[in-house]
C-alpha cells in the first residue's frame, strides 16, 4: 500500500466511526497495521490534520479521550450533537470507544 491509498484507507476507516463513538489515533493505525504495514499514531493526526476535513475528524481522539489539539471547541459541540459520552472536556474512551469489524 503506497501513501495515498494509506490516506484513502484511513479516511475511509474514519468514516465508518459511528456517531456517538469514537477511535483513538493509534487505534487507527492498528486497525489498518496488518494492510498497510504502518502503525504510527502520529501518522493519522497527521493525515486527519490534512485531509480529514470532509470526514467526522472529530471522531477520533487521543487515548485519554482528549479531542483534536486546536479543535476542540469545534469537536465538543460535535460530539454534544452525536450524542458522545464524554467526561468533563474529554470522551469517555470506555463508553464511547468503537472497534471496527
Amino acid at each position: 500500500m503506497d501513501a495515498e491509498e494509506y490516506v484513502e484507507a484511513v479516511l475511509a476507516l474514519v468514516e465508518r466511526i459511528p456517531p456517538g463513538r469514537v477511535m483513538s489515533y493509534g487505534a487507527v493505525a492498528d486497525a489498518l497495521a496488518d494492510v498497510s504495514g504502518r502503525a504510527s499514531a502520529r501518522r493519522i493526526g497527521t493525515i486527519m490534520a490534512r485531509y480529514g476535513g470532509g470526514v467526522p475528524w472529530h471522531r477520533v481522539v487521543a487515548a485519554d479521550g482528549r479531542l483534536p489539539p486546536g479543535n476542540e471547541v469545534r469537536a465538543r459541540k460535535r460530539h454534544a450533537e452525536d450524542g458522545t459520552p464524554m467526561r468533563g472536556h474529554k470522551v469517555d474512551m470506555r463508553a464511547a470507544t468503537w472497534h471496527p469489524s
